[in-house]
């Protein structure tokens, strides 16, 4: 088990033995013990959901757009003006 480094720990987890039959079917046609088939589809799953959630994929188009607002901002409008005047009012 590369992926985990370092101190190991224990996860104890109560499953029906009809999913306990079908992960361990599994684990056996890939020729690997039930946990080590178990954390290696969480991690798997785990690594899937944060990269999701984390990373942000544009297209073209988007990443151009990105660019050339960054390159060159809109002038703030009323309502951020006025928000940042709420906000400098609140530190003080």
């Amino acid at each position: 088990m590369s992926a985990v480094a370092g101190k190991n720990s224990r996860l104890v987890a109560r499953i029906p033995s009809g999913v306990r039959k079908t992960i361990q079917a599994a684990a056996d046609l890939e020729g690997a013990s039930l946990n080590h088939f178990v954390v290696q589809a969480a991690h798997r799953q785990a690594q899937e959901i944060l990269e999701r959630e984390t990373i942000i994929r544009l297209n073209r188009e988007q990443t151009k757009r990105v660019f050339e607002l960054l390159d060159k901002p809109p002038k703030p409008n009323a309502v951020l003006l006025s928000a940042k005047n709420v906000h400098r009012g609140r530190d003080k």
